[in-house]
């Protein structure tokens, strides 16, 4: 059965037409991050099997999306980690302001996942050159570990994690 529906991407509000192939697919969908592919890349190359692409958290009536979910087998005997991953770009000129709407999506998802899947752990993943600049100034730095903000560092470029900070 082949449905359309809008598919609306904020903050440039394009609407585009898309088609759903069962009622159960959610109606909406976020747009993707211009570093979603490069993260996602990065952690196939660090051993993760990507689950979900977007990762849909569905509470009651509320739908929201994480960018990715991913899974890693430790050991035959042992289960696996699992993840969730928003993957933010830091693109916008006011880059306090993305930090604040990243750190309250991530709040919003924590909140969601502990509800539905309280083993997975959710990341921010962000690249090395927003990590090596802004996310190194004392009060940035501040403010995330306080937030207790779990980050994965890509190297875009190279799409290689470079570092997971808990």
């Amino acid at each position: 059965m082949n449905v359309h529906f809008l598919v609306i991407s904020p903050p440039s509000f394009t609407i585009t037409l898309e088609r759903r192939t069962s009622a159960t697919e959610p109606l909406f969908r976020p747009a993707l991050d211009r570093l979603h592919e490069p993260v996602k890349n990065a952690l196939i190359k660090d051993g993760w099997t990507i689950t979900h692409d977007p990762f849909m958290l569905r509470y009651d009536d509320l739908d929201v999306f994480a960018d990715l979910g991913a899974e890693r087998a430790l050991a035959a005997e042992r289960e696996g980690s699992k993840i969730a991953v928003e993957i933010k770009s830091f693109l916008q000129p006011s880059l306090v302001r993305e930090l604040e709407q990243a750190i309250g999506q991530y709040v919003v998802y924590r909140s969601l996942l502990d509800a539905l899947e309280p083993e997975r752990k959710l990341y921010l993943a962000i690249s090395h050159l927003i990590y090596d600049g802004f996310f190194q100034r004392p009060a940035i730095q501040l403010i995330v570990d306080g937030s207790e903000l779990p980050l994965i560092v890509v190297n875009v470029e190279n799409e290689e994690v470079v570092q997971w900070i808990s």
